[in-house]
């Protein structure tokens, strides 16, 4: 039934200024896409022949945007922003086919395809000239009231500038989501006029010369009114923002991951959660993240475009474009940085950054480490305070870390530099040249103990009191 559907018409040419923002509009973000990203993605299951996006505000940028999400995806822009009725039309323009189209806002994101679905097959059954989903809303301030016949059709919708004191109280709301015969709307399009508070052109006066040419509008009520709610302001998108967190926790949780506290977990659209996976509190999956089964994550994590495999534990840590194996551990306080690898069984501990490196199966950085620019081989061991000096101020070096190898707290592996497999680097030590395979790398100079120094150069210090009361002397 969907393939019936000609055209679908994306009015997306506002300013936005209430966003105050250098960004247009529909370029803002909910839940990982943008605004026009989540319309579109609910739009395409309709299979439409067409799709047209009108576009005005940061025309450029919204343009490439756009075609990045599909190149089948029309654009025609609206130079001059005088109204939803103007833009239809400079749509429409381009377009010569008959049947229905639909046409809705490019700020309303939390439509569903279902409920679009829905809405074209009440229209097709009741077989009207026009429909219009609608919704009751708790406060419709600020929006278009339906206002209807004795038939219980549309007779009128008026925006809130025009409406009198009684219209206002009306709770039955325009979304902005219309279906129309193209013949019929074609018909009385170029007839709008802008006589009125904005003098702009409403595409909902359509409704008013439709009804006088003999046509019938239906009014279609959304079961969720929430799904209608448009964004003009940083507010707004905020309240979006929090209902599509809900909408994915749920989601989620009817799939079998366990979200201690949905309220403070954050999760973008795109995210994949196995079952049986814990998510505690205050912890946001960004990006294209995949979690495995039985994973556990947090609290107070932040994953970005990260892979975290089965039964891997991530607690109280920051991970951006990394890979995380499954049965690692990471956290807390711990920095992933792009390019990280952590193989099966794994360990990077507390206050622990890598970049751009592999860590083998069974490994271990339990603490207090940065490694960049690494490769470690299996059931290796890198002690407290060890920091990999991959960079010498113009480029980046390698380290190489064999396996079952064990490196000394404090040490300073000066890239680049290969450490052979079973080999033990002394704690203190700076290994600026290889050490083979089974051998002791020590990279410090001989300690000397001056006796009485604390004596004669701070003799009236307490330091000096403790030594003279353990026998010290000068």
């Amino acid at each position: 039934m969907m393939s019936k559907l000609e055209l679908v018409i994306v009015l997306a040419a506002g300013d936005g200024t209430r966003m105050k923002s250098n960004k247009a509009k529909v370029l803002h973000e909910i839940a990982g896409q943008t605004i026009i990203q989540t319309v579109l993605a609910a739009v395409e299951p309709l299979s439409a022949k067409n799709l047209t996006v009108v576009v005005g505000a940061d025309k450029d940028v919204v343009v490439e945007h756009i075609s990045k999400i599909s190149t089948k995806i029309k654009t025609v822009e609206q130079v001059k922003r005088n109204g939803t009725g103007a833009a239809a039309q400079l749509a429409l323009d381009e377009h010569n086919g008959d049947g229905t189209v639909l046409i809705l806002a490019g700020d309303t994101p939390l439509l569903t395809t279902q409920t679009l679905q829905e809405f074209f097959t009440a229209h097709t059954e009741q077989g009207h000239d026009a429909s219009v989903l609608t919704a009751l809303l708790p406060d419709p301030t600020g929006y278009g009231r339906v206002i209807r016949n004795d038939q219980g059709l549309i007779a009128q919708i008026i925006e809130e500038k025009d409406a009198s004191s009684s219209q206002k109280e009306i709770d039955e709301i325009n979304t902005g989501v219309y279906l129309f015969d193209l013949k019929a709307l074609r018909q009385v399009i170029s007839k709008l006029e802008s006589r009125n508070a904005q003098k702009e052109f409403y595409l909902t006066d359509v409704i008013s010369l439709i009804n006088k040419n003999g046509g019938l509008i239906s009014a279609i009520v959304s079961n969720d009114y929430t799904e209608t709610l448009g964004i003009n302001d940083r507010s707004q998108l905020a309240e979006c923002v929090a209902i599509m967190r809900d909408r994915i926790n749920h989601q989620h949780m009817l799939d079998g991951v366990t979200i201690i506290d949905p309220t403070t977990t954050w999760i973008d659209s795109q995210v994949k959660i196995s079952a049986d996976v814990v998510i505690h509190p205050s912890t946001a999956l960004s990006g294209k993240t995949i979690v495995g089964a039985k994973a556990i994550i947090g609290p107070r994590t932040t994953l970005i475009d990260c892979e975290v495999g089965s039964e891997a534990t991530v607690v109280e840590s920051f991970a951006i474009k990394s890979k995380i194996g499954p049965s690692a551990q990471v956290g807390p306080y711990t920095y992933l940085r792009k390019g990280t690898v952590l193989d099966n069984e794994s360990k990077a501990g507390a206050f622990v950054e890598i970049k751009n490196s592999t860590v083998g199966k069974g490994s271990k950085i339990p603490h207090l480490t940065y490694v960049g620019d690494a490769q470690i081989g299996q059931e290796s061991n890198i002690g407290a305070a060890t920091v990999f000096v991959n960079y010498d101020g113009e480029n980046k070096h390698q380290t190489k870390i064999g396996d079952q190898v064990r490196i000394g707290s404090d040490t300073m592996l000066v890239a680049p530099v290969t450490i052979g497999d079973g080999a033990y680097t002394a704690a203190g030590s700076v290994i600026n040249e290889d050490v083979p395979a089974g051998a002791l790398g020590v990279g410090r100079a001989k300690q000397v103990n001056i006796l009485g120094w604390v004596l004669r150069k701070r003799k009236d210090s307490k330091s000096a009191t403790a030594a003279k009361k353990a026998g010290a002397k000068e």
